[in-house]
């Protein structure tokens, strides 16, 4: 008979740990090399990323100049002489944005055209706090007063009309007029943001950014180039002449992924104060824009700015400047002239 001590046999228990220490031998005996292979494998990401942000700068330099505005270090391009003219890009992009499209070549002509990397685009640094529209145009105020800018015709685009329209709020004496193309003004539910966000969230967001992100942005961002442009196709251009790896930096993905994620909070706070607005103001967007609802935002902030005109590009999506840059520039010169109007005597 076996002997039994609380209540199982001796030689049970005996034979239980026994296994017992088997099963954590060889747990520890393939655990090790998992953990090992893991690091390896995001040193070697760590490594590769950097490498093709360096490669990335190398290839596409700076093209403009610096400002250095509150400890922040803009790149900014100044083309052609008259009234100020300043254009704000959207999320993910940069000064090119506006330059490949064509926009500054058609408008330098006739206007002082000036163009700013965003803090975390392009050459801009991004210091840590919180870059919301307010912020932005803060900063953008300080920038324009470091050039002799004291008035300007504003042309914003997607994220930026958010800038755009906070400049005009914050600082109305500033922003003769407002153009505003493929904006987001009020707040949806929006899927990007919850996708687009997790390189924003301190130290997790830190270690994604130089490691899975790049990579997980390089393999979707053909698809989402289509997605901005559909429902009509990407051109030629800008295929060939946008500087596509700078967006992929990782400093970069952490400013796009802020600004994802605030976008909802922004569109909540701005849209309390939009009826104060009073300069001239021009919405202009693609009809069939696959990222922001015409009806919910564009046609909606026109029928709360009674003075706003309103223009709706059939066929075309997001992308604006891109696919119908001479209706853009109508926009701007009839914001001018209507701003010119305003403010004779």
């Amino acid at each position: 008979m076996r002997k039994r001590t609380g209540g199982y046999p001796v030689q049970e228990r005996h034979e239980f740990r026994q296994s017992l220490q088997v099963s954590r031998s060889r747990s520890r005996g393939w655990l090790a090399p998992v953990l090992l292979g893991s690091a390896a494998a995001l040193g070697g990401a760590v490594i590769y990323n950097r490498w093709q942000a360096r490669d990335a700068e190398r290839q596409y330099p700076p093209i403009g100049r610096f400002l250095d505005v509150d400890g922040v270090r803009l790149h900014y391009i100044e083309r052609g002489q008259g009234d100020p003219l300043v254009l704000i890009h959207g999320n993910g992009t940069m000064i090119q944005d506006f330059t490949v499209s064509g926009l500054v070549d058609r408008l330098a002509d006739r206007y002082r055209v000036i163009v700013i990397d965003r803090p975390g685009y392009g050459y801009s640094s991004r210091p840590r706090q919180l870059w919301t529209p307010y912020a932005h145009a803060r900063l953008f105020r300080e920038a324009l007063a470091q050039l002799g800018v004291e008035q300007a015709v504003v042309y914003g685009h997607s994220w930026g009309t958010l800038v755009a329209m906070a400049l005009a709020l914050e600082f109305p004496s500033l922003v003769r007029g407002l153009v505003l193309g493929s904006g987001y003004y009020y707040p949806t539910l929006r899927a990007d943001t919850f996708l687009f966000s997790p390189p924003a969230i301190p130290v997790i967001g830190d270690a994604m950014r130089y490691t899975v992100s790049p990579l997980v942005a390089r393999a979707i961002l053909p698809g989402m180039i289509k997605q901005m442009f559909q429902p009509a196709a990407v051109p030629d251009r800008f295929d060939r002449l946008f500087p596509k790896p700078l967006m992929l930096r990782p400093g970069q993905l952490r400013a796009a992924a802020e600004d994802a994620a605030l976008m909802v909070p922004s569109a909540m706070e701005l849209k309390r104060h939009y009826r104060s607005i009073t300069m001239p103001v021009t919405i202009i967007t693609g009809a069939d824009d696959q990222i922001a609802d015409v009806e919910r935002q564009s046609s909606r902030l026109h029928r709360e700015l009674p003075q706003s005109e309103f223009i709706a590009l059939p066929g075309l999506g997001h992308m604006i400047h891109h696919l119908a840059p001479e209706a853009v520039v109508e926009a701007i010169d009839r914001t001018q002239q209507q701003s010119d109007s305003a403010q004779v005597p």
